[in-house]
């Protein structure tokens, strides 16, 4: 069985990470695709060599373009690879960035059977660029893996139901397989070690802004960062590049630590020593959660409504008030479990559904 895997954003790294380990045991042949999305060394590079996923086979290289541009490119790319160099039985993506939507559109077109890791989200909000490459991708599949309950309701709600498959979350894999391994290669010292005294654990808040409807909007974007400038203790936030560059002109606090952008295990061990967790990201609610730790969702809605019991994941949008509130909130009762597999693992489930449609 072969299977072209097509990758492009630091998310993606990680949930293959875990899939292409479980291929690896299974005896499948897999092939990866870059696509280029994301393509500075702390976003990309890092991850592979972090976490043991082979080198690409092809790497699209496409960059930064809008949003028509980057997925017009990565759909010739993509095509001139399955008309040429590369026949799979499977083309499998995950999540839903434009790398996701690209490969899913050459793959259907080409008639190859579609694998979408992480099928069935929805914000119902179509302003949001994600929203749209998941209903898209979604429509496209053959074979639909989703990682909650609440993921194979929301399809079923649509009217799909062939393909779909109650898998289990890959990314709690890969929670779950890589935390120990974090704290012994990437403790917090080290991590923290560029920052002049800097905090020690529980003595800081972690955050992360990086979606369009916070950096591309000032309005938003101060309220966030005029918020945490308000916090005590203080705040630690990898920088996205995106942010970046929309920073220039807001009034910054030196309450907050800038550090450049992490990889999985600093990440990992950067939630663990976290008071609480603010960020826009949707993987990040959910590491946050099963790390044991309180988030507060920088948006107006959340695909993850499993985080949001008991209180161990409030979504405050970029409003100061509800920010601050959700700050001083204490969860109510053990975090919510969510994700698990219906036995074994979200990998080993995936692996082994696609070995038995290919021997059928």
């Amino acid at each position: 069985m072969n299977v072209l895997t097509v990758v492009g954003a630091r998310p993606q790294f990680i949930k293959a990470a875990v899939v292409s380990h479980a291929f690896q045991q299974a005896g499948v042949n897999e092939v990866l695709v870059h696509t280029g999305q994301h393509y500075d060394a702390d976003m990309s590079d890092v991850f592979f060599g972090e976490l043991g996923i082979p080198a690409p086979a092809h790497n699209l290289e496409v960059g930064s373009a809008s949003h028509a541009r980057q997925t017009g490119a990565m759909m010739t790319g993509l095509e001139t690879l399955l008309q040429g160099q590369e026949s799979p039985d499977f083309v499998l993506v995950y999540g839903d960035t434009n790398s996701t939507v690209a490969a899913a559109m050459v793959a259907a077109k080409a008639s190859i059977p579609l694998v979408h890791v992480e099928a069935g989200l929805r914000s119902f909000n179509r302003s949001m660029p994600e929203e749209i490459n998941r209903i898209v991708t979604d429509r496209l599949s053959d074979w639909l893996f989703c990682p909650t309950q609440t993921a194979v309701n929301h399809l079923a709600s649509e009217g799909m139901t062939e393909g779909v498959v109650m898998s289990g979350d890959v990314m709690l894999d890969a929670t779950r397989n890589f935390a120990e391994r974090a704290a012994v290669i990437r403790p917090l010292s080290t991590v923290l070690g560029s920052i002049p005294d800097a905090p020690g654990i529980g003595g800081y808040y972690l955050a992360t802004v990086h979606r369009a409807e916070n950096t591309d909007d000032p309005v938003r974007l101060s309220a966030i960062f005029d918020t945490f400038g308000q916090l005590d203790p203080p705040v630690i936030l990898p920088l996205h590049p995106r942010t970046r560059s929309r920073l220039e002109g807001i009034p910054l606090s030196d309450n907050v630590f800038f550090i450049p952008p992490v990889s999985y295990l600093s990440m990992l061990s950067l939630i663990s020593g976290a008071r609480k967790v603010l960020t826009d990201s949707g993987g990040l609610q959910k590491e946050t959660v099963w790390l044991g730790k309180a988030c507060i969702t920088l948006r107006d809605e959340t695909e993850w409504v499993e985080t949001l019991q008991r209180g161990w994941n409030v979504v405050t949008g970029a409003s100061p008030n509800a920010i601050l509130e959700a700050v001083s909130a204490t969860p109510d009762g053990a975090p919510p479990a969510f994700g698990e597999a219906p036995g074994g693992t979200a990998s080993e489930c995936i692996v082994t559904t696609l070995m038995g449609a290919f021997d059928g």
